[in-house]
């Protein structure tokens, strides 16, 4: 299985069709959304071609392959126009034996990890920084990845997404 990740679209409609172009080029089966999908937040400048009502049908075609989570910018009138869930602050994902942890990262984050055991992975999104770290917790290791921001980044990191196949991540530049 072949996962796109990719976190903070903030309702841009160009960084968006580039995330969508990458999941078909990338001939990925599934995409997983990190939240904060449609609105940019009070705290973050408008991204790129800002148009929310562009973002809906461009996702809203692809609901059957979308595992989503909600952000803090995330909220009910948002799932009103999505057809695909995105109201669950997380998700568990199994892959070939390897248990995954979703979720944006407003409520849980490396510092502030979910009952978690030695070799999951921890997918978070919402500081638009990417990270690939491991936290130390009693029984092992957890791996925290963060595939940065598909619309802002921020320390200087570029629009970016990540692939997971077989274990491994690798870097999509958008």
């Amino acid at each position: 299985m072949r996962y796109l990740i990719a976190a903070d679209l903030h309702g841009s409609a160009l960084w968006t069709s580039r995330l969508c172009a990458a999941f078909e080029k990338n001939a990925a089966d599934r995409l997983i959304l990190l939240g904060d999908l449609l609105y940019h937040g009070p705290r973050n400048d408008l991204p790129d071609e800002y148009a929310p009502k562009k973002v809906i049908p461009m996702l809203n075609a692809l609901r059957d392959k979308i595992i989503a989570v909600r952000g803090n910018c995330d909220t009910e009138v948002d799932q009103m126009v999505l057809d695909f869930p995105v109201m669950s602050d997380s998700a568990y994902i199994c892959d070939s034996g390897q248990r995954v942890f979703a979720t944006h990262g407003h409520i849980f984050h490396p510092d502030h990890l979910p009952p978690l055991c030695g070799g999951d992975i921890f997918l978070y999104g919402h500081t638009h920084i990417p990270d690939d770290s491991f936290r130390e917790i009693p029984g092992g290791r957890v791996r925290c990845v963060n595939p940065g921001s598909v619309s802002i980044p921020k320390n200087g990191s570029p629009h970016r997404c990540i692939m997971w196949e077989n274990g491994v991540f690798s870097e999509i530049i958008l």
